[in-house]
């Protein structure tokens, strides 16, 4: 794979199928272009549920512009991965030979990439483990709240026989490497059809492991998932994977069923169709559910652990529009704060709250994409929405958005780049 020369990109990625079971065919590392993310200081205001490491480089000043008038563009800084579908920075500190600036890049087909510099390493590789086409594979990453020094971290990813399985690993010495030996797997969950995973997993301000499970898939909630709190899916789900609790997982004491009367002690919140991303701000959870026939919906939980119960509409609901009804009784849902309709795309993917320090006129803005239509839009701090699709560019084909520890956002795509945001 050639090295890809640094860029501005304005144009459109070419359309793709969602998630399309097309691999690269050998074993040759990604390449990185000569551009690494920049060391700043990431905002004191309002942190995300998991802060950066401190920069000791202060940022340069910045001329704030009104938002209107803002110049974005997308930079091209990794490329030659198979089907990346996430990014997150690594959460470097004493006891690793990691820098701050280093990234790791979870690769659909099974593949876990520590970039720390210009040659991507493989940190872990689960092709093995791992079933991989279409909206299958490895799916999701966290580490634990504690590291490097308590130094696990956990995958979410779609096992052979076609299920969910939520797996712990710890890293070896040094911090380059996941100890394959060490895994256990802390929870499984059929699958019904091999679409509507969900797959994102991170850990919340509470300390406890959060996964986001789609409703089974197929079409039409046809496995009944999205209104049945006695199942794993359709469903936000809280677990505690801390060093006390007991194996191989406890239940926060706070869970809407804790004891498991009138639902599953896992389950946290339900009426998902598919979260494909979702992200902590503070104690405020932001999710973009994928619609099936007519919307594409953001939603978001105030204080998300103090919500557990909380019902987002699916199927009852698809979006804002009444769906399978009965829909007599909205009170009892929570809705979205922002929708849009199949006439301007086909499948949300969602992001995070901007809290770095290049672009401080975002602060606060939630952006997120659509995969078919490639439209950018954030929600900012008053509610508005903000289409940047034409000033920072068409980027059809996002996967997934990420962060570094500076809180910097970039997008993975389906053609197996990765780009930054930055001012223009």
């Amino acid at each position: 794979m050639g090295t890809f020369t640094t860029r501005r990109v304005l144009v459109a990625v070419a359309g793709a199928a969602f998630f399309a079971a097309a691999c690269t065919g050998g074993t040759e590392a990604p390449t990185t272009t000569s551009v690494t993310p920049t060391t700043v200081a990431p905002t004191p205001s309002a942190p995300p549920a998991t802060e950066p490491a401190p920069s000791t480089t202060a940022p340069a000043e910045t001329t704030t512009v009104p938002v209107e008038e803002l110049p974005l563009v997308w930079e091209e800084v990794l490329s030659g991965f198979a089907q990346p579908v996430f990014i997150a920075g690594y959460p470097a500190g004493d006891g690793v030979d990691v820098s701050a600036d280093a990234v790791v890049v979870v690769d659909q087909p099974g593949r876990l990439w520590l970039v720390d510099g210009d040659d991507p390493e493989v940190f872990l590789d689960l092709r093995d483990e791992v079933r991989f086409g279409g909206e299958q594979g490895l799916l999701g990453l966290a580490f634990a709240p504690g590291f490097p020094t308590d130094p696990r971290l956990f995958v979410n990813y779609i096992d052979r026989a076609g299920s969910t399985r939520i797996v712990e690993f710890r890293i070896a010495e040094g911090g380059r490497t996941v100890r394959a030996e060490t895994a256990r797997t802390v929870l499984e969950i059929d699958q019904p059809a091999s679409n509507h995973n969900g797959g994102m997993i991170a850990f919340g301000p509470d300390g406890y492991l959060w996964i986001g499970m789609g409703d089974g898939g197929a079409a039409d909630d046809r496995f009944g998932n999205g209104q049945d709190p006695t199942t794993l899916l359709g469903a936000m789900l809280r677990i505690d994977v801390s060093g006390t609790a007991p194996a191989p997982y406890g239940i926060p004491p706070d869970n809407p069923y804790a004891d498991g009367v009138d639902g599953a002690p896992e389950v946290f919140a339900t009426g998902l169709r598919n979260p494909w991303r979702w992200s902590f701000d503070g104690s405020d959870l932001w999710i973009a559910d994928v619609g099936q026939n007519e919307v594409e919906e953001v939603d978001v939980l105030r204080d998300a652990p103090s919500r557990g119960g909380a019902n987002l509409g699916w199927p009852v609901w698809e979006g804002d529009r009444c769906f399978a009804g009965p829909c007599d009784d909205p009170s009892a849902f929570v809705f979205p704060v922002v929708t849009y309709g199949h006439d301007e795309g086909c499948s949300i993917t969602g992001g995070f709250v901007y809290r770095g320090s290049e672009i401080p006129e975002l602060n606060g803005h939630y952006l997120f994409a659509d995969f078919c239509s490639g439209i950018v839009r954030s929600v900012a701090p008053d509610g508005a929405v903000h289409d940047w699709t034409e000033r920072a560019g068409r980027i059809e084909g996002v996967t997934s958005f990420g962060v570094d520890n500076d809180g910097e956002l970039y997008v993975t795509l389906i053609d197996g780049r990765i780009w930054r945001l930055r001012r223009g």
